[in-house]
């Protein structure tokens, strides 16, 4: 193999974030693919390797063991891990590399960890910091009481709201799908939209000036309010667990809740069912209201 027929660690990098786009990967996911590659780059770089060609089973298996020095969680070694691997199976399927590298290095073991639901005296404690954050509540209100993902509230817009329901859009890798609206919810919705103001889009969520709301606004914010609520260790995120193990818990079929939240695959809202505790044959179709 010549040097002209050698590919260099940043193109093969740049080739394989363009397929993640192609393939309409989230953005998150990219982003974070990219940190992943970016950081075995440099490690490859301390090796004197500089392009895909070079790398060996022998240096992807040293890679890894260098985080779990650098004290990285099972579980961080292992998403880096699959990033690595999806990186190199994307280059052989390609023919950038005559083989994978990655192939036969092994993830290292994971206990398997429950959702985090947050108990009824924490979700109080939640609606009580944000009480007189009109905004925040209904953000608050609408993924924990109809599940909906942190991107899915950034990116509602004033026509997807009907009269007991709402419509959200295919979002990323996402389908579009209805949303029942419970009682809680739509009062939430409406106390802000109330007070909302002038705006220079049509997205629910707006900031101050009337432009909308970025998911990582509503991150930092959920945060703070997560702080002043002394919710420990709870995600954005644990608020939709909590949604789908509460429905589960009051007897809603596993299908139904899975539709309602946009689940592709059953099996994963399956692992909800070990944190639920209603029996089966208390089945019903009625949604729970926290």
């Amino acid at each position: 193999m010549t040097v002209e027929d050698l590919l260099s660690l940043d193109k093969a990098v740049e080739l394989f974030m363009k397929s993640l786009k192609t393939q309409g990967r989230s953005n998150n996911t990219i982003i974070a693919y990219r940190g992943d590659l970016v950081q075995l780059q440099a490690f490859l770089v301390n090796l004197q390797i500089k392009s895909v060609n070079e790398v060996g089973f022998e240096n992807i298996k040293a890679f890894k063991k260098g985080l779990e020095k650098k004290k990285y969680t099972p579980k961080s070694v292992s998403r880096k891990l699959n990033s690595v691997k999806s990186f190199f199976r994307f280059l052989e399927k390609e023919g950038v590399i005559s083989q994978d590298p990655s192939k036969g290095v092994a993830h290292p073991r994971l206990k398997p960890s429950l959702p985090r639901i947050l108990k009824p005296l924490e979700y109080r404690a939640l609606r009580d910091a944000c009480r007189h954050d009109s905004r925040t509540t209904a953000i608050v209100e609408l993924m924990l009481q109809a599940g909906l993902r942190i991107g899915e509230t950034a990116n509602l817009q004033l026509n997807d709201i009907k009269q007991d329901e709402l419509i959200i859009q295919p979002y990323e890798s996402h389908s579009a799908r209805k949303v029942p609206l419970n009682r809680a919810a739509k009062k939430a919705l409406e106390a802000y939209l109330n007070v909302r103001g002038e705006a220079k889009t049509n997205h629910i969520f707006i900031t101050k000036t009337g432009r909308s709301l970025l998911i990582r606004n509503i991150r930092s914010t959920l945060r703070n309010y997560f702080r002043k609520s002394d919710l420990a260790q709870v995600k954005v995120n644990d608020l939709r667990n909590t949604f789908i193990a509460f429905q589960l818990s009051a007897g809603v079929p596993l299908d139904v809740v899975a539709k309602i939240v946009g689940h592709q695959r059953i099996s994963t809202t399956e692992k909800y069912l070990r944190v639920s505790t209603q029996p089966e044959s208390k089945r019903t179709i009625k949604l729970k209201e926290l």
